[in-house]
């Protein structure tokens, strides 16, 4: 009766829901992560995407007022780190340049609010490497994961700036869809004219993913 009644308060407030569903994908992809075996040159790769990413985020297109931005395509070498070896490297490296962009360009109300606009999003892009022989389909997937998040963060912690009238869901709605829909048809565009086969075979040296 007592978890009942516990899970019952956490259900009323959006906020330790939000930190609750946070906890449960961060142990569950800290499980997956775990499992990964990183070499020298592996990790020397995750550095060079992670430099790639941090500098084409540096000349925005568009910066939003409560943080967000669109760039030139600054997800790509995430989501190619996610195709070349797989969604558990994929998760890692969005986590690592989740808390780069937080250094760079923070925006903090909450606690749990920092989570859901700078790890989990960008760990999201990992869900690219769920659809490796599919490079436009695993964009879309992983753009959409990092739009969920983001969601869920404009819902619960910025509601209250909606125009009067306006629900939180269709503020958070609005708001994340434009710039994350701008960024994702970028990052699709270029996707599409990315030779992803052949750059693997030169990042991996070995054979070209189908």
């Amino acid at each position: 009766m007592s978890f009942s009644k516990n899970l019952g308060e956490i259900l009323k407030h959006p906020t330790s829901l939000a930190a609750l569903l946070a906890v449960i994908i961060l142990v569950v992809v800290a499980i997956k992560v775990r499992k990964v075996k990183l070499n020298t040159y592996m990790i020397a790769q995750i550095g060079i995407a992670l430099a790639l990413a941090t500098v084409l985020k540096v000349f925005k297109i568009y910066h939003l007022p409560q943080g967000g931005s669109v760039t030139f395509g600054s997800m790509i070498p995430i989501l190619l780190m996610a195709l070349f070896y797989g969604p558990e490297v994929g998760f890692l490296t969005g986590f690592l340049y989740g808390i780069i962009t937080l250094i760079m360009d923070p925006y903090i109300l909450h606690p749990v609010q920092v989570l859901f606009d700078y790890p989990l999003p960008f760990m999201a892009l990992g869900l690219a490497g769920y659809f490796r022989d599919k490079k436009i389909v695993a964009t879309i997937v992983a753009v959409f994961g990092r739009f969920v998040c983001h969601f869920i963060s404009g819902v619960v912690f910025f509601g209250s700036y909606a125009p009067k009238g306006q629900s939180p869901m269709l503020y958070s709605f609005l708001s994340n869809g434009a710039f994350m829909g701008v960024e994702g048809a970028i990052c699709v565009v270029i996707m599409a004219l990315l030779p992803v086969k052949q750059l693997y075979a030169i990042a991996t040296k070995k054979h070209a993913i189908n």
